[in-house]
Protein backbone atom coordinates (compact mmCIF):
# COMPACT_ATOMS: atom_id res chain seq x y z
CA UNK A 1 0.00 0.00 0.00
CA UNK A 2 2.49 2.62 1.13
CA UNK A 3 0.93 6.07 1.35
CA UNK A 4 -2.56 6.86 2.61
CA UNK A 5 -3.44 10.39 1.56
CA UNK A 6 -5.63 12.48 3.84
CA UNK A 7 -5.64 15.42 1.43
CA UNK A 8 -3.79 16.37 -1.76
CA UNK A 9 -0.60 17.27 0.13
CA UNK A 10 -0.59 15.20 3.32
CA UNK A 11 -0.41 11.48 3.85
CA UNK A 12 0.59 8.70 6.19
CA UNK A 13 3.70 6.89 4.96
CA UNK A 14 4.35 3.14 5.14
CA UNK A 15 0.80 1.96 5.84
CA UNK A 16 0.95 -1.72 5.02
CA UNK A 17 -1.71 -3.32 2.86
CA UNK A 18 -2.28 -5.78 5.71
CA UNK A 19 -3.14 -2.96 8.15
CA UNK A 20 -5.21 -1.05 5.58
CA UNK A 21 -7.33 -4.10 4.67
CA UNK A 22 -7.49 -5.74 8.13
CA UNK A 23 -11.07 -6.60 9.13
CA UNK A 24 -12.54 -6.62 12.61
CA UNK A 25 -16.15 -7.65 12.51
CA UNK A 26 -17.73 -5.94 9.55
CA UNK A 27 -15.35 -3.04 9.08
CA UNK A 28 -11.75 -2.09 8.41
CA UNK A 29 -10.48 0.05 11.32
CA UNK A 30 -7.64 1.79 9.45
CA UNK A 31 -10.10 3.00 6.82
CA UNK A 32 -13.06 3.66 9.12
CA UNK A 33 -11.05 5.77 11.56
CA UNK A 34 -10.07 8.17 8.77
CA UNK A 35 -13.55 8.20 7.20
CA UNK A 36 -15.06 9.09 10.58
CA UNK A 37 -12.81 12.18 10.68
CA UNK A 38 -13.42 13.34 7.11
CA UNK A 39 -13.51 17.14 6.94
CA UNK A 40 -11.67 17.61 10.25
CA UNK A 41 -8.15 18.85 10.83
CA UNK A 42 -6.18 16.09 12.54
CA UNK A 43 -4.33 17.10 15.69
CA UNK A 44 -0.89 15.78 16.57
CA UNK A 45 -2.60 13.43 19.03
CA UNK A 46 -4.90 12.18 16.23
CA UNK A 47 -1.91 11.54 13.98
CA UNK A 48 -0.08 9.64 16.70
CA UNK A 49 -3.21 7.65 17.49
CA UNK A 50 -3.66 6.65 13.84
CA UNK A 51 -0.04 5.54 13.62
CA UNK A 52 -0.62 3.33 16.67
CA UNK A 53 -3.75 1.85 15.08
CA UNK A 54 -1.80 0.91 11.95
CA UNK A 55 1.02 -0.63 14.00
CA UNK A 56 -1.40 -2.60 16.20
CA UNK A 57 -3.32 -3.95 13.20
CA UNK A 58 -0.09 -5.16 11.58
CA UNK A 59 1.08 -6.74 14.82
CA UNK A 60 -2.32 -8.40 15.35
CA UNK A 61 -2.08 -9.97 11.90
CA UNK A 62 1.41 -11.27 12.68
CA UNK A 63 0.32 -12.81 15.99
CA UNK A 64 -2.79 -14.36 14.43
CA UNK A 65 -0.60 -16.11 11.85
CA UNK A 66 1.47 -17.67 14.65
CA UNK A 67 -1.53 -19.16 16.44
CA UNK A 68 -2.22 -22.77 15.58
CA UNK A 69 -5.70 -23.97 16.43
CA UNK A 70 -6.71 -27.64 16.50
CA UNK A 71 -8.70 -28.48 13.41
CA UNK A 72 -10.74 -31.35 14.95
Amino acid sequence: MGRVFINKDQYFEDVSEIAWNFHIGGYQPAQKWLKDRRGRVLSWDDIGHYQKIVKILSETDRVMKEIELPLD
